[in-house]
C-alpha cells in the first residue's frame, strides 16, 4: 500500500478537501440530535478527513493535523464523556442517561434532553474519530515492517520468548 502520494495535483486535492469534510462531518454532529446523522457517522466523517491527509501526505505531514499520540487519549475522553454524561444523570437521581434529570439550572426537561443528547453525540463523535485514525495507524505501522504491534504491558520476557 502506498502511504504517501508525490503527485502535487493528489496533495493539493487533499489539501482542498479535507477541511470541508471536517466541517461537514462537525455538522453532522451537532444537527444529528433533531436529524439524521450523529455521533457515528460525524466520527468516521472526521476520520475520514485525516486519513485523506495522511494517504496523500503521509504520516508526518498529517501529523501536524493529527498527532498519534494523541488518538488514544482522544478516545478515552469520548468514552468518559459518553459515560459521565449517563452517571452524573444517575446521581443526580434518574436513571442511565436519563437526560431530564441532568443537573443543569434553568432549563426544561426537554431543553435537557436536547442538550444531554448533543454532548452524547459529541463525545460518541470524538471516540470513533479517534479509534478508526488509530486502527489505520496500526495497520501502516505493521505494514511498513514496524513489526506487531505489542500491548506496553507485555513484559520484555514475553519479548524475549517469541524471538
Amino acid at each position: 500500500m502506498q502511504t504517501s502520494s508525490d503527485s502535487p495535483i493528489v496533495l493539493l486535492g487533499a489539501r482542498i478537501l479535507s477541511p470541508y469534510i471536517m466541517m461537514f462531518g462537525l455538522y453532522v454532529i451537532f444537527h444529528g440530535h433533531y436529524s439524521p446523522g450523529g455521533g457515528f457517522q460525524g466520527g468516521a466523517l472526521l476520520a475520514a478527513s485525516v486519513l485523506l491527509m495522511r494517504v496523500a501526505s503521509g504520516s508526518r505531514t498529517s501529523n501536524l493535523l493529527l498527532d498519534e499520540a494523541v488518538t488514544t487519549p482522544m478516545g478515552v475522553v469520548g468514552v468518559l464523556i459518553y459515560f459521565g454524561t449517563g452517571l452524573v444523570a444517575l446521581l443526580a437521581g434518574g436513571e442511565f442517561l436519563d437526560y431530564g434529570a441532568l443537573p443543569i439550572p434553568g432549563m426544561s426537561p426537554e431543553y435537557l434532553r436536547y442538550t444531554g443528547i448533543l454532548i452524547i453525540e459529541i463525545g460518541v463523535g470524538l471516540a470513533v474519530m479517534a479509534v478508526l485514525v488509530q486502527i489505520y495507524d496500526r495497520m501502516v505501522a505493521g505494514e511498513r515492517g514496524a513489526g506487531t504491534f505489542r500491548h506496553p504491558a507485555d513484559s520484555a520476557e514475553t519479548r524475549e520468548e517469541d524471538a
